[in-house]
């Protein structure tokens, strides 16, 4: 092989691999190779087969499963395939009985999710918005309804549905850097993905009216100011702080007896 042909082939064998009801086992080799695969997919926009990627960890990490989120050409902002991959993703670590930890995070430097994909939403006939919105709402209860604990790890932006996503998850670790709010009332619309619930039963109902209905985004501090995310952490030259934190979270629950 040249370097393309085996970049194809392992990036074509890691997808194969992570289907519902089948867990991918990263070896070191492998985690160098989904590495490299990485830096490439950052230097070019993503393929829609690439736009959510699940890694299985092992060593000290086994038993938490990563799910990125790697949309770079649009902010990881949620579409029709993003929804579906995601779907699968879900499915598969919700019968996994050796999955213990799920973390959520973004591949994408400077960015969490952008919340859902306007551009692709606008150019839909308005038969289909109504069920698309419907059939996310139902991803992300299935998200809250999983029978693990779920870290979501914001290194960067998380707006609108992005935010949502992350009021979904048990614990959520944030950067100081990073940007946070249901930003939706700046476009004349409410949050529609649990947000004007899950914000509440948060951060108090008055807290979180305020920053709906001004369409306020915070940094991490802020947010871990007013109960919004569990820790916060400086940003790291690599940009996945958040991350990292997140995996030492992880790391802690493992041990511990399933419930």
């Amino acid at each position: 092989y040249n370097m393309a042909s085996r970049t194809m082939f392992l990036s074509r064998s890691v997808r194969n691999l992570v289907r519902p009801g089948i867990s991918l086992r990263l070896s070191a080799t492998q985690c160098r190779a989904a590495e490299f695969l990485h830096c490439r997919r950052q230097q070019s926009t993503a393929s829609s087969e690439d736009e959510l990627q699940v890694s299985y960890l092992e060593g000290d990490s086994q038993g938490i499963v990563v799910v990125g989120f790697n949309r770079p050409g649009a902010k990881n902002a949620i579409n029709k395939n993003f929804s579906n991959l995601f779907r699968e993703a879900l499915q598969a670590v919700k019968f996994d009985r050796n999955a213990r930890v799920l973390i959520l995070r973004s591949l994408v430097p400077g960015i969490f999710c952008a919340g859902g994909d306007l551009k692709e939403r606008a150019k839909m006939p308005k038969s289909e918005v109504g069920p698309l919105i419907a059939s996310n709402m139902q991803l992300i209860r299935d998200l809250g309804n999983l029978p693990m604990p779920v870290i979501a790890a914001i290194d960067g932006v998380a707006l609108g549905g992005g935010l949502e996503i992350a009021l979904f998850c048990d614990m959520t670790v944030a950067a100081v850097s990073a940007k946070m709010g249901l930003t939706e009332t700046k476009l004349a619309i409410i949050p529609a993905l649990g947000g004007t619930h899950n914000l509440p039963r948060l951060i108090g109902p008055a807290k979180a009216k305020e920053l709906i209905f001004t369409g306020r985004a915070i940094d991490g501090q802020e947010a871990f100011d007013i109960g919004l995310v569990n820790h916060v952490v400086p940003q790291n030259s690599n940009g996945d702080a958040a991350y990292q934190r997140s995996l030492l979270l992880a790391q802690e629950i493992v041990p511990q007896g399933p419930i």
